[in-house]
C-alpha cells in the first residue's frame, strides 16, 4: 500500500472502484473524496466520480486507479483507508479516518474535536 498518500484504498475497495469505473466507459474518471459541513458529526464525507483534476488536488495513484483530494479536504482525511463493506445492513465504501474523534453510527459523518460544533440530531437513519 502507499504510506505517504492521504488516502489508501483496501484490495476490496480497488476491486469494486475498478469493475465501477469500467462501467463508465471514460478512461479519464477519478473518484473524488471530499470533506463537507454538515451531518450530525459536524463534518460529512463524500464520494463522485470526477474527470476534471482541479488547481490544488492531491492526485493517489494506486492499483491503475486515480483519487482526487481537494486541498480543504486532505488535512481531515489523511492517513485514511477507503474500503469497501458488504454486510447485512448493506453494501458501499467506506472511511476509516484516524482523525475522527468522534463518528456517527452510519460512518459518513466525523468530528476531528478540532472546533466546538452543536450537538445534532443523527440523520443517518434515526440512529
Amino acid at each position: 500500500m502507499i504510506e505517504s498518500a492521504t488516502v489508501i484504498l483496501t484490495d476490496e475497495a480497488l476491486s469494486q472502484l475498478k469493475s465501477l469505473l469500467e462501467k463508465e466507459a471514460n478512461s479519464e474518471l477519478a473518484l473524488r473524496v471530499f470533506v463537507s459541513g454538515g451531518g450530525c458529526s459536524g463534518l460529512q464525507y463524500g464520494m463522485a466520480f470526477d474527470d476534471n483534476v482541479r488547481p490544488g488536488d492531491e492526485v493517489v495513484h494506486q492499483g491503475g486507479v486515480r483519487v482526487l483530494i481537494d486541498d480543504f479536504s486532505a488535512p481531515y482525511i489523511q492517513g485514511s483507508e477507503i474500503d469497501y463493506v458488504d454486510s447485512l445492513m448493506g453494501a458501499g465504501f467506506t472511511v476509516h479516518n484516524p482523525n475522527a474523534v468522534k463518528s456517527c453510527s452510519c460512518g459518513h459523518s466525523f468530528d476531528t474535536g478540532e472546533d466546538a460544533g452543536t450537538a445534532r440530531a443523527c440523520g443517518c437513519g434515526g440512529h
